[in-house]
Formats: C-alpha cells, sequence, structure tokens
C-alpha cells in the first residue's frame, strides 16, 4: 500500500529535482521517489555498519538486516572506511549465513 507524503523544498532544490528529471525523462515524483529510496538504503546500511563497527552484530547481519548480499556490505564496509572488529566468533557466524 502506498502512501502520500507532502514536503517542503528550498527552490533550488525543486530545480535540481527538475533538472534530475528531465535527464532521466521521468516525472519529478518518481525522482523524489528513487532519492528516497535510495536515502533510506544508504541510511540502513550506515546504521547497521555503526553496529558492526561496535562489535554489537556481525558483518552477516548487517548484511541481512540492509537485504543486501554480505559482499555488498563487505563493499560498503570498505568505501566507508569501517573497521572491521573481526574475530573468531565472528567468521563462524559469517560461515553459517553463506550455508
Amino acid at each position: 500500500m502506498a502512501s502520500t507524503i507532502t514536503t517542503r523544498l528550498d527552490d533550488t532544490v525543486v530545480r535540481e529535482i527538475d533538472k534530475v528529471a528531465a535527464v532521466e525523462a521521468i516525472e519529478r515524483s518518481a525522482v523524489i521517489r528513487k532519492f528516497l529510496i535510495r536515502a533510506v538504503k544508504d541510511w540502513k546500511i550506515q546504521k547497521s555498519l555503526e553496529e558492526y563497527e561496535k562489535g554489537r552484530i556481525t558483518m552477516w547481519q548487517a548484511a541481512k538486516k540492509c537485504g543486501v548480499s554480505i559482499w555488498e556490505m563487505i563493499d560498503e564496509a570498505k568505501a566507508r572506511l569501517i573497521h572491521v572488529p573481526y574475530g573468531s566468533s565472528e567468521l563462524k557466524e559469517d560461515i553459517k549465513g553463506l550455508q
């Protein structure tokens, strides 16, 4: 089920969204939807990697929480320069997740 959300944006941001819409040949609402979906995914990944870095969850759990593969999560951790608190218990958990 979809919901309608309204918000106010600065005119400069609206013009930038309209430029993207023109280049992509899609409606403004589709651009905003794509941006929001990407931002939510990025936020989930960032929060999960913060939990991982603090040792609260394993890499496998972080990936599962975000709905991505462990390899994608590892790539995200590398790109974000996340410190890897990796030990034998994390390795065992990640191996279980691959089976």
